[in-house]
């Protein structure tokens, strides 16, 4: 099965924010229109990581973790489907993101924009999503094929100390 963990360091708590944000996609699938799901269906898009990695984002900034940054660096470009199916429960998922799907295959990102901004927010509903608030020795473990999180920045001058492990998995079909 492939997941990842994140442990809170045992030092002094983030005092200021830095909580994490998990949203189910495949609830946000089962809450979209059959027409949406059938227009979605067989689709791929493009994802890379130029809006996170290397150095025109400025990113390593605000990370304790380092992205290369050096003039050597190039994006990461693969496709994906719009809608993974998990691989051990059957159920449909939607698989987009804002840090990494950038366009649909076979359209330019100012016509993918609008439906992609559309999914976005329909993975992201409230009743979507779970927040962890960390403390020391804080461990979660969940399931990228079907969920995804982001960490929220809102601890500008203090520490979010944290340690990942991710496993390996399958590729998403």
């Amino acid at each position: 099965m492939f997941h990842d963990t994140l442990r809170a360091s045992p030092a002094e708590p983030c005092r200021a924010g830095g909580d994490t944000l998990f949203a189910d996609q495949q609830g946000a699938w089962d809450l979209l229109s059959d027409g949406m799901k059938e227009t979605l269906s067989g689709m791929r898009a493009v994802h890379n990581d130029t809006r996170v990695a290397g150095p025109a984002t400025n990113f390593n900034a605000l990370r304790s973790t380092r992205n290369r940054e050096d003039d050597a660096w190039r994006p990461t470009e693969s496709l994906h489907p719009v809608v993974r199916t998990h691989p051990e429960t059957g159920r449909k998922g939607l698989f987009v993101n804002r840090a990494y799907t950038i366009r649909f295959e076979g359209m330019t990102e100012a016509e993918s924009t609008p439906l992609l901004d559309y999914l976005y927010a329909a993975g992201e509903r409230v009743e979507l999503t779970c927040r962890i608030s960390w403390e020391p020795g804080t461990l979660t473990l969940w399931d990228n094929r079907c969920l995804k999180h982001a960490a929220i920045n809102d601890y500008s001058g203090h520490r979010r100390d944290m340690r990942r492990i991710q496993i390996e998995g399958d590729r998403p079909s």
